[in-house]
């Protein structure tokens, strides 16, 4: 049975041999997470089709079928796999999507499942190029498959796939959220126009190897291994919304750096509210981080903030207000994200709190702003907000009360519709003045959880907008922020497939 299974570098001579040998190569490829009488059928029916059967399955690190999964990793899969006698060769690809794969084997016949026959079928959208890449390689598409189960249905349903709070929160919304109904909710966000206001953070990460203490001043020292800038702040939260509608705008305020242009030049289409401030100071927040450890979060060492501790001039602020009242009036929500570095001045505050149809807040607090940016000293009216237990907790000024009534009650001064409180590792909890809900986190492996609230509150905002009950809001959120978490800083936004194929295996019971 080890035969069977062959590695990715060394794989691709054993099918060019046999290609040469005149064998009709037939492929399946997928998660395979837990092989079902479906698989099996599946298989056999796939081998009829040629001389040699291969099966490529998705690696662990790629599988994006929700938090939990797989729930099998790489070698049980292709261990299980390698077990059935249609199968002649199992290889573990890594890489997310199946072309790689494609490529890899080259084959004749390419097999899907017959749900697949509707490329509409498939949120990720991968179906058509796999179809693209297979047809490219001189081969064809087979779909096979006469009786159907769901491993994710069977892995939800009799094994414990997520904690046993998530379980019930997911079961419950299951009921009335299915896939059809979540899917055309996601899909809907793309009819809103979102306009985003905050600064733009560049978040640069410089991995270094820790060497040790210096023999003279006993300070750390390290070696500079790497380093990668990763589009923060606002714009990550555009980064993030531009995945669920193109319909979105920045307005911020940066210096005039000659680096900028080019870190900015992506998104010159977003930038119609983008004013640069003479004498200004673009902001880079610099964390030295270690190498990272599989399954284990992204260690820090120290971070190093370029940052003006200064309001905009006047002249400059006259200018972003200008751009600010055409830029409210085309938009149906106002994203906020007060980071507290300068650009929300009460002028455009109140600016907001007046125009904007939906304004949206997620007024932060950071180790430079301490004490200073508090939402219920700054803002009066937020149709939602989101904050974190830091940022609720100098809301109050107390360090012991109760969250959820203090949250109402901050929901109720600023008039809101929906309220969240996220803390980290323990739970979201959702509000509006009907119903509340309580959710764990979706995501126990973490990376690293710089921009994991930006991105809940980019796609709760959205939800909110939608006026989705909620639970399936928080659940919208949850989603984002599980993604978030993943990976390091702001390296990738939330990608809208992901978060379909998580959300729909998430609620299949």
């Amino acid at each position: 049975m080890s035969q069977k299974i062959l590695s990715y570098p060394k794989a691709s001579a054993v099918f060019s041999d046999l290609r040469k040998k005149g064998k009709t190569i037939v492929q399946c490829h997928g998660t395979f997470d837990l092989v079902h009488p479906g698989h099996v059928i599946h298989f056999e029916e796939a081998k009829k089709l040629g001389d040699v059967l291969v099966v490529t399955l998705t690696a662990a690190a790629h599988v994006n079928k929700g938090p939990g999964r797989p729930f099998f990793n790489d070698a049980l899969r292709a261990k299980a796999l390698a077990a059935l006698e249609a199968v002649d060769y199992v290889v573990v690809v890594p890489h997310p999507a199946a072309v790689e794969a494609i490529e890899l084997v080259r084959p004749h016949i390419y097999c899907k499942g017959l749900e697949y026959q509707d490329a509409a079928n498939d949120v990720t959208g991968n179906i058509r190029q796999d179809v693209a890449t297979v047809e490219r390689l001189g081969g064809r598409v087979r779909y096979v498959g006469s009786v159907v189960f769901s491993s994710t249905r069977l892995l939800n349903n009799h094994f414990e796939t997520q904690e046993p709070k998530v379980k019930d929160f997911c079961r419950h919304l299951a009921g009335r959220f299915d896939a059809g109904t979540f899917r055309a909710c996601v899909d809907a966000f793309a009819r809103k126009k979102v306009l985003v206001i905050g600064e733009v953070i560049f978040d640069r990460y410089s991995t270094v190897d820790v060497q040790g203490l210096t023999s003279k001043n006993r300070i750390l020292s390290a070696r500079h291994l790497a380093e990668e800038t990763h589009g923060g702040g606002a714009l990550a939260v555009v980064r993030h919304l531009r995945e669920f509608t193109p319909q979105v705008r920045l307005a911020t305020v940066t210096g005039e750096e000659p680096w900028l242009g080019k870190l900015l030049r992506p998104y010159r289409k977003v930038l119609s509210g983008h004013i640069r401030q003479k004498g200004g100071v673009t902001i880079v927040k610099q964390r030295f981080v270690e190498p990272k450890a599989e399954g284990k979060e992204l260690s820090k060492l120290f971070s190093l903030n370029f940052i003006r501790n200064e309001p905009l001039d006047t002249k400059t602020e006259k200018r972003f207000l200008a751009r600010l009242r055409k830029l409210v009036r085309w938009a149906d929500i106002v994203l906020v994200m007060d980071f507290g570095h300068g650009l929300m001045t009460d002028p455009v505050r109140r600016l907001v709190e007046k125009q904007a149809k939906f304004l949206a807040v997620n007024c932060q607090t950071n180790s430079n702003n301490y004490g200073f940016n508090i939402i219920n000293r700054r803002y009066r009216r937020a149709d939602s907000f989101s904050l974190d237990q830091a940022e609720i907790t100098l809301a109050v000024g107390r360090r012991r009360f109760d969250f959820e009534k203090e949250l109402g009650n901050l929901r109720k001064q600023l008039r809101s519709r929906y309220a969240w409180l996220t803390r980290g590792g323990r739970e979201t909890i959702g509000l509006t003045p009907r119903s509340a809900c309580h959710c764990e986190p979706f995501e126990r492996n973490i990376v690293d959880t710089v921009g994991a609230g930006d991105a809940f509150c980019a796609v709760a905002t959205l939800a909110a907008a939608q006026g989705l009950p909620i639970e399936e809001a928080t659940f919208l959120g949850q989603l984002a922020g599980a993604q978030a978490v993943r990976v390091p800083g702001n390296a990738e936004p939330v990608r809208k497939a992901t978060l379909l194929k998580s959300g729909i295996g998430m609620l299949s019971y």
